[in-house]
């Protein structure tokens, strides 16, 4: 076996984390494609059919871990809570708020939510110089991206912002939950198929009923429903796949730092996309969010041990 196989297959989780969060930073601009349809529309319908396309490819795993699951049915409940809060926080703090600022704040602030879960109730201590140093320059990179709104967004009325805000915080909060419980059942021994599925199925079931009251217009037109199905199918099924094969291998807390990527692509593509503008400022901090994404998934290659000259005798 190469001395780097090791190194290689240690870096498999956070490129899966990295994908994820690429998949994730496109949610806002699919969603500005419809913004007549309500965001509480869009975010049940998407987590909703993309839980349930979980619990079809998990459903063997789901079915061997039943017993565990039912042990942890608390953490279970909790965590679907959790996945049930963050699309509605979250793609309300887009529409009110703005993609860039929307998906800044949200997904900013989970590492913070996370550690302190990790410190508080995990018993672990995730603040390390290199995951402090990280955090660090992803925070202050997501502070430069945040106030890069150009003079034409003073449309936006300020008490949107700031309840845009309120609400990115209300998802960061339960982004970390569900991310920092799926972590613990897949440390109990649930496969992480089973974990992120039991979860999304319960949260499916509150999310899909809610379309009965907030669907208007999602499926109008075929923009309207391209966007749906594709919010489905893309970001939340295949990019939650992705992540729960990430989380087999990552703490919580590094996990949520290397989604930090997400607001990266969402700035990037609000940019070209949507017509939104960044300065100078916020360019820098996406430079800096790409030093915290090095830090969080670059491992140097231990080299393998010499073997000691032969002593020779006389």
């Amino acid at each position: 076996m190469s001395p780097r196989a090791p190194f290689l297959a240690s870096q498999a989780g956070p490129c899966a984390i990295l994908i994820a969060a690429m998949l994730w930073g496109t949610t806002g601009t699919a969603a500005s494609f419809a913004s007549s349809v309500s965001p509480l529309a869009i975010g049940a319908f998407a987590m909703g059919i993309g839980g349930l396309l979980q619990v079809w490819v998990a459903w063997r795993r789901l079915y061997y871990d039943r017993h565990a699951l039912w042990q942890m049915r608390r953490l279970v409940l909790l965590g679907a809570l959790g996945v049930v809060i963050y699309p509605l926080a979250f793609y309300s703090a887009m529409h009110l708020a703005g993609v860039a600022i929307g998906t800044v704040v949200a997904i900013g602030a989970a590492p913070f939510f996370t550690a302190l879960l990790e410190w508080l109730i995990g018993g672990k201590s995730p603040l390390g110089v290199r995951w402090c140093l990280s955090l660090l320059l992803g925070v202050v990179g997501i502070v430069l991206l945040t106030f890069t709104q150009s003079a034409d967004d003073s449309v936006l009325a300020a008490s949107d912002t700031f309840w845009g805000v309120v609400l990115g915080l209300i998802a960061a909060g339960a982004y970390a939950l569900y991310t920092w419980l799926g972590k613990r059942l897949i440390e109990a021994g649930i496969h992480s198929k089973s974990a992120i599925g039991s979860m999304f199925l319960l949260s499916a079931a509150l999310l899909l009923p809610s379309l009965a009251f907030t669907a208007e217009g999602l499926f109008d037109g075929v923009t309207h429903t391209s966007v749906a199905l594709y919010m489905a199918f893309v970001p939340m099924f295949l990019g939650y796949l992705l992540f729960g094969y990430g989380l087999r291998t990552s703490h919580a807390s590094s996990a949520t730092l290397l989604t930090l990527f997400e607001p990266v692509i969402a700035a990037l593509l609000a940019v070209t996309l949507v017509g939104e503008q960044l300065s100078a400022w916020g360019w820098l901090g996406m430079g800096l969010i790409a030093g915290c994404l090095l830090l969080q998934t670059w491992r140097f290659p231990k080299r393998p041990l010499q073997p000691s000259p032969p002593t020779t005798t006389y």
